[in-house]
């Protein structure tokens, strides 16, 4: 939907807050109100078959950090849970 606006095929559209936040040429013209919807929750996790288990827990650990979650709340994400 959002390359759709950003391409001018449509006049509007509904997406993401965080997607609109990197989008270019997009107006946000209205939010939807605190607590009207579930939480969007983008869960992370470890495969049993991971070729590189030691690496993957290494990014996890960073997505639960301090520097990531600035990152996550400046573009309109919640934190996630540690």
């Amino acid at each position: 939907m959002l390359s759709q606006v950003e391409s001018g095929a449509v006049d509007c559209g509904v997406v993401y807050i965080s997607d609109s936040a990197a989008a270019t040429g997009v107006k946000v013209v209205a939010t939807a109100p605190e607590g009207s919807h579930k939480p969007v929750n983008y869960p992370a996790a470890v495969l049993k078959i991971s070729e590189h288990p030691t690496e993957a827990v290494a990014f996890i650990d960073y997505l639960k950090s301090d520097a990531c979650s600035k990152v996550f709340t400046d573009i309109g994400f919640g934190i996630p849970a540690k």
